[in-house]
């Protein structure tokens, strides 16, 4: 009997529903895998912005951690809001303990709004205790340039936080471009350990609908991991998902509204093209 892939979305709630726990979901149900979740805070949110932050205790998460590693057999996960340093040590302490691999780590650390989704002394334990274990980090400029302390200004100061956020610990990293200044593309620069590099290249959409891309684009890498797929296709088939989700808007609230979660697979049956990612080795 033919085994869906089961995967595990470890991250903040978004009552708006187009980020966060409810973005991963729907984007590991859109991409044909099990997905299983632990909330590490419960968020009032919507398109507007961020209006309250509830972190859950560590004895919350410590127990869905448990009710997942001791009943389904996690073929990949993602991280994604953990807030404070308690919650990344108890996480990186239950993927040791259950041999949790093809672990994708989402570095959320401020909410499209502006407001702060990962405290300050947050970052440290990050860098000490998850990305050691991560297959792959997905930061946009910012959050590279948070985790390095390296101004991200042109293709070389790029290689160059790649190279520092692997000095961490991570197999992988993909920088991604959507923060960059390129006003025709955005360009997501992939960086593994061995040396092999490429940059994923597609037509940037003018759109503030774009709630959820991060922790949507970070989903859909870990739903292929599960799969089996390499890590570029991976990374190639979450920017394709990217690109329709953001080419069809829904239109949703007052501010940066979500993006559409469906638009992949229903380009797929109509047979609809999908903006062509370039990719250069």
């Amino acid at each position: 009997m033919k085994k869906t892939p089961q995967t595990l979305t470890i991250a903040g709630s978004d009552s708006g529903g187009g980020a966060g726990i409810q973005a991963d979901l729907k984007t590991f149900q859109e991409l044909g895998v099990y997905g299983t979740s632990v909330i590490t805070a419960v968020t009032a949110q919507n398109t507007t912005g961020v209006n309250a932050i509830y972190p859950m205790s560590v004895q919350a998460i410590q127990t869905q951690l448990e009710a997942v590693g001791d009943d389904f057999d996690i073929s990949a996960l993602k991280t994604g809001m953990l807030f404070n340093p308690e919650i990344i040590q108890e996480t990186a302490k239950a993927i040791q303990q259950y041999g949790w691999k093809n672990l994708v780590v989402d570095p959320v650390m401020i909410a499209k709004g502006g407001a702060d989704l990962l405290q300050p002394a947050a970052v440290a334990a990050l860098k000490t205790h998850l990305l050691p274990l991560a297959l792959l980090v997905t930061p946009n400029i910012p959050e590279a340039e948070a985790l390095t302390g390296i101004s991200i200004t042109d293709v070389f100061s790029r290689r160059r936080a790649a190279e520092r956020i692997l000095s961490l610990g991570a197999q992988a990293v993909v920088i991604k471009g959507g923060h960059g200044t390129d006003p025709e593309y955005a360009e997501d620069y992939f960086l593994h350990l061995n040396g092999e590099s490429a940059v994923f290249r597609a037509a940037r959409i003018a759109t503030n609908q774009t709630h959820g891309t991060g922790c949507t684009f970070a989903a859909a890498v870990t739903a292929q991991l599960a799969k089996g797929r390499g890590l570029k296709e991976a990374i190639l088939t979450a920017k394709e998902f990217i690109q329709a989700a953001l080419s069809d808007p829904l239109n949703i609230g007052k501010g940066h509204g979500p993006t559409n979660h469906g638009a992949y697979q229903m380009r797929r049956h109509e047979k609809t093209e999908v903006n062509k990612i370039e990719v250069f080795q």
